[in-house]
């Protein structure tokens, strides 16, 4: 599926792809809303369906992906209810021996997500993969989704790649397109991002269930 021999560097999102998206589903359809209710002591139906609501009108916006906008529009600590259950947060079957044979490949790897930063750092806590990486890059740092084609000219900026020997690993459909508005080569989708719901049905994109079906990757030659 990936011709390891044309790919100089990789790009890989965070949520869905090299983590369990269990965590934020759970986050935010279950836990967010039931201690909301708590917290402002409301009923806990209505104050699910408050943040679905909310959720719907900035969906695929930077402001979806945003701790800051989401504890100050629903006046709550998000941030640190997230820290309540982040034993949940996972890593997804093969990341870590996937991360190891590319760095052994000698490819960049570089990790560009939507999550806010205060996520990316209680994640990177948890996993303790972030020195896997050539570069930590965080859409929040130039304000654009990567639903947005925009936003890979600012990746660019901050991590020169080459578009055409470039592999792009990412559950988010709308990201894959945006990038292949930008011109990104290689372009991979994951089936099931959680791991606690159906396999998805993906038609524009190839795409894996994990890391071992694009493995392994060549070690590079020594000099």
């Amino acid at each position: 599926m990936i011709d390891w021999q044309g790919i100089e560097t990789v790009l890989l999102d965070m949520d869905g792809t090299l983590l369990d998206l269990h965590f934020d589903n759970f986050f935010w359809q279950e836990y967010l809303p039931q201690r909301y209710a708590e917290i402002k002591g409301i009923d806990p139906v209505a104050a699910k369906n408050h943040i679905v609501d909310q959720t719907r009108k900035i969906e695929g916006s930077l402001n979806w992906y945003s701790t800051d906008y989401w504890s100050e529009m629903l006046e709550v600590d998000v941030v640190g209810l997230k820290h309540e259950v982040s034993h949940k947060v996972a890593i997804r079957p093969y990341c870590i021996d996937f991360l190891d044979a590319l760095r052994a490949a000698r490819k960049d790897v570089v990790m560009v997500t939507n999550a806010h930063h205060d996520s990316l750092a209680l994640k990177m806590e948890k996993t303790q993969i972030a020195h896997k990486f050539d570069r930590l890059i965080t859409v929040h740092e130039f304000l654009l989704p990567k639903e947005d084609p925009q936003c890979w000219h600012e990746v660019h900026r901050r991590h020169p790649f080459s578009a055409d020997r470039t592999l792009l690993i990412d559950d988010n459909l709308h990201a894959l397109q945006s990038a292949r508005e930008y011109g990104i080569g290689n372009l991979l989708a994951i089936y099931q991002p959680d791991s606690r719901a159906p396999r998805r049905a993906i038609i524009d994109f190839d795409a894996i269930h994990s890391f071992e079906e694009i493995m392994p990757v060549e070690e590079a030659a020594v000099d």
